[in-house]
């Protein structure tokens, strides 16, 4: 006989498994928060709360790493790594209830984090639809009418060409579409908010009105925003992650639609210019932390946002392979994660090929996306990406 290892990803696995011995059902229950583990990464934490969380975690059989001189105080923070399984974990958030130091709001956010990263995201209303992610990942066909967008610039400018475009998508199988007027590729000027809105508008109006389709509006200004919801666009797909406008949260509030906040290091006109990170998927996950702040200071429920980690924007090839590889980290937001490789500079890098022939590598990425955690994948080949997807699904949703 040989030993193998297998791996246990979440609690269902974990009791599947126990269950295929024939271990008994109060054994089940017991040993399940056993078999699946956790590492936990706590930042800027005084030494005295490090410490006790260490102690606590030895207590049970678990560990904790800390900075150097925390031991003896001689540092003022220290960012923490705990390593434990689901039951020692939950021990420590009972112990921290009962210390001070911060310890029960930390035990509270703990347990938060740990809850939105074993269970997928909560139902998302939008329009008149109601998306399950236990059930598929959905799809968003990308609608660009500009002149200078990266993959299909100038191609949808007339409003015919558009509306084909997007019948055609959700023929396709397409699940939303987003309808952007201001490329934001590498090095690309902002347009003014009225040109903006010329573009768009006519679009989003028809394409409503003749197939009552659900639209999202990708913008980061408040009055475009306002404009396309009045259109019938049903949700807001900001790429600064509601830090640009200083309005766009309160008319997102208003309209009580859905919005993506993507990660976005820098503007457009300069993000790859020599972008650098100290923690990347930390700070991606600051940086939204601190949209869901503003989104919820406005009023915006948690349950109407989505998170992307922003491919592309502001990342060197290696940040976006990691991004992906590690893309399941985001799942301690507790919101839905959209991703977006589609045709990308990332893949012309590392298959050195054009725009008009990454098909095959937007597939492999959107396939790992998913695997790591995407629930909605923003797209411009959406019959293939379709395909892609379910039998993804097939394999990760079982």
């Amino acid at each position: 006989m040989i030993p193998r290892i297998i791996e246990l990803a979440n609690v269902l696995e974990a009791k599947k498994e126990l269950l295929g011995i024939s271990v008994d059902p109060k054994g089940v229950e017991l040993m399940t928060p056993k078999a699946i583990r956790r590492v936990l990464k706590l930042k800027n934490l005084r030494p005295v709360a490090a410490n006790i969380i260490k102690q606590e975690m030895l207590s049970f059989g678990g560990e904790a790493a800390t900075a150097y001189g925390s031991i003896n105080q001689s540092v003022e923070t220290t960012d923490v790594l705990v390593f434990g399984t689901l039951r020692q974990l939950q021990m420590l958030i009972v112990k921290l209830q009962q210390h001070q130091f911060g310890l029960p709001a930390l035990a509270d956010e703990i347990s938060q984090t740990l809850a939105n990263y074993g269970s997928p995201p909560k139902l998302l209303q939008i329009g008149q639809q109601v998306w399950d992610f236990k059930q598929k990942t959905y799809i968003m066909g990308v609608l660009n009418i500009t002149p200078d967008s990266f993959s299909d610039g100038g191609k949808f400018l007339r409003i015919d060409e558009a509306v084909k475009q997007a019948k055609a998508m959700l023929a396709a199988g397409a699940d939303i579409i987003d309808v952007g007027g201001e490329s934001t590729r590498p090095g690309s000027d902002p347009v003014p908010i009225e040109e903006e809105k010329r573009r768009v508008l006519p679009v989003i109006e028809k394409l409503v009105k003749e197939t009552g389709c659900l639209v999202s509006i990708d913008t980061t200004k408040a009055e475009v925003a306002s404009a396309a919801l009045s259109a019938g666009a049903a949700m807001v797909n900001d790429i600064s992650g509601l830090h640009s406008d200083p309005a766009m949260a309160e008319v997102v509030a208003k309209y009580k639609v859905p919005i993506c906040l993507m990660h976005i290091f820098g503007q457009p006109k300069t993000m790859q210019e020599n972008p650098s990170y100290k923690d990347l998927l930390g700070d991606i996950v600051e940086y939204l932390s601190a949209g869901l702040e503003i989104a919820k200071k406005a009023g915006i429920l948690h349950e109407k946002i989505v998170v992307d980690p922003g491919i592309g924007f502001g990342k060197t090839v290696q940040h976006n392979l990691e991004i992906i590889k590690r893309l399941r980290e985001l799942k301690s937001l507790g919101c839905p994660i959209l991703i977006g490789t589609s045709r990308k500079s990332l893949i012309g890098k590392v298959l050195d090929l054009p725009v008009e022939q990454r098909l095959e590598g937007s597939a492999v990425t959107a396939a790992l996306a998913i695997a790591n955690g995407a629930n909605i994948i923003r797209v411009h080949d959406v019959k293939e990406m379709v395909l892609v997807a379910k039998m993804t699904d097939a394999i990760v949703k079982t």
